[in-house]
């Protein structure tokens, strides 16, 4: 049987991960994993009072991600996805804790179930974390035009990007390609190359 390959895009809201995944998929002959969209049930509660309701909101959210990475590691096909149980933990969940809408003892209870959840599911073979300044970010949010995005604050997005690359440095599970998002349009047919070119290095190494 063929090696079937696991690829994560990982980056911040608006650094083009969705696109990028869409052309890899496309150009690699792979399937692409895309964010679980089920309805949050805590949301409304949560953004009525994130200390009371962040943990159930944030396990919420790890239990999709989990069904999804468990159903990644069942395929009988290459995966590409968009954004991983990683992130949730350690990027989105962990700036709650950080910022005071999550108590410490629900961090702990969270983190500890995210640390298991991450050692049970298969580890991808390859992480690519896109990276890109806050103003690049700012200008796609903008460009792409989803209504609820377009409040996101700019500090909470710095915020985000310390927080993602904190997690990126520290990352062991498997090798982690650091692009810089910034130039890059994946629209486009030799930007989209360069990444094509990282993962079949990457991954021919990596066998």
């Amino acid at each position: 049987m063929s090696h079937h390959h696991f690829l994560v895009v990982a980056g911040n809201i608006g650094v083009g991960k969705s696109t990028l995944v869409e052309g890899l998929a496309r150009r690699l002959g792979w399937q692409a994993a895309f964010e679980p969209h089920a309805e949050n049930p805590y949301l409304a509660d949560f953004y009525q009072s994130m200390p009371t309701w962040s943990f159930h909101s944030q396990t919420f959210f790890l239990s999709k991600r989990l069904e999804q990475h468990f159903r990644i590691g069942l395929r009988e096909t290459s995966v590409i996805q968009d954004r991983s149980l990683y992130e949730d933990a350690e990027i989105f969940a962990r700036n709650l804790f950080e910022q005071g809408h999550m108590s410490a003892r629900d961090w702990r209870t969270y983190h500890d179930l995210y640390t298991t959840m991450s050692m049970a599911i298969p580890a991808p073979d390859l992480v690519i974390y896109l990276r890109a300044p806050v103003s690049t970010l700012l200008d796609r949010i903008a460009e792409r035009n989803r209504g609820y995005e377009q409040s996101i604050p700019p500090d909470y997005l710095e915020r985000l990007n310390d927080l993602y690359n904190r997690w990126a440095n520290g990352f062991q599970l498997c090798p982690l390609a650091s692009i810089d998002a910034c130039a890059l349009d994946w629209r486009k047919a030799g930007d989209l190359d360069q990444v094509v070119e990282v993962v079949r290095q990457r991954l021919t190494l990596g066998t």
